[in-house]
């Protein structure tokens, strides 16, 4: 029997960018995400599931949004009777450059109706959070600083203005360090570009990922682009971290 989702009431999150935002995230983790009858995915096919960690090969592959939402709740912010629901809207090996992710691009207009499609399910239901990951793809493709810095900023504020919710906490991170040093030169502009965006639009925040490890370091797959399972629970933390320091100036 199909779930009629509009007698449910949710907190949203959007989950959007590339891979890392996707999860591509290998090996074990200290804390396994449990699944719940919590916190709930809207998938990119507008499908609604339980939010839970998905299998590849003889690998769990982590997602972030998972140890962000599981502290959210943990720490009291989701009300009685209301549900988490994490909206999945990465996809990867995009970018602004590819055009993905431009106000007239595929994968924004897809982000842009599904965020739309969860508000509509039920009036009570309302946005939290926007958790961005992306720049890779961008920084290969040699954005200058001013470039990305002109669509991620339009990017974030398209969402707030379009869905009256200009006081949206706004999260971004770091690269995988392993990756983003052997490739400092493309992944500088890129990166500065997102620390003064979430300086300057107002209730952002910057996650810087020094100690977080890529796939290759945790189980020796030369995938250095991608923080390995571990690194991505640990990466939703510190998202969460920082979203609690955006909401309580709010």
């Amino acid at each position: 029997m199909l779930r009629d989702f509009s007698k449910e009431e949710f907190d949203i999150i959007i989950q959007a960018g590339q891979s890392n935002a996707e999860g591509c995230g290998l090996g074990d983790a200290e804390k396994p995400y449990a699944t719940n009858s919590k916190i709930w995915y809207l998938d990119n096919d507008f499908s609604i599931s339980k939010a839970q960690e998905r299998i590849s090969g003889n690998f769990i592959v982590g997602d972030f949004s998972l140890s962000f939402a599981s502290k959210y709740r943990k720490d009291g912010n989701l009300e009685d009777g209301r549900k988490i629901l994490i909206i999945r809207a990465a996809i990867g090996g995009t970018g602004f450059l590819d055009n993905h992710w431009k106000p007239t691009d595929d994968l924004y207009l897809r982000m842009m109706e599904m965020i739309k499609t969860a508000l509509e399910l039920n009036p009570k239901n309302k946005l939290v959070a926007f958790l961005w990951h992306q720049g890779e793809t961008d920084a290969t493709f040699n954005s200058d600083y001013q470039t990305y810095f002109n669509n991620l900023t339009t990017l974030v504020n398209n969402v707030r203005v379009a869905f009256k919710s200009n006081n949206l906490p706004f999260i971004a991170g770091d690269f995988v360090q392993h990756w983003k040093m052997e490739n400092i030169k493309i992944c500088e502009p890129v990166v500065s570009a997102m620390k003064e965006v979430c300086l300057t639009i107002g209730n952002a925040e910057f996650v810087e990922t020094n100690e977080l490890l890529s796939n290759d370091q945790k189980i020796g797959n030369k995938d250095n682009i991608h923080f390995c399972r571990e690194s991505l629970y640990q990466l939703g933390l510190k998202y969460y971290d920082a979203y609690k320091r955006i909401a309580s100036l709010k």
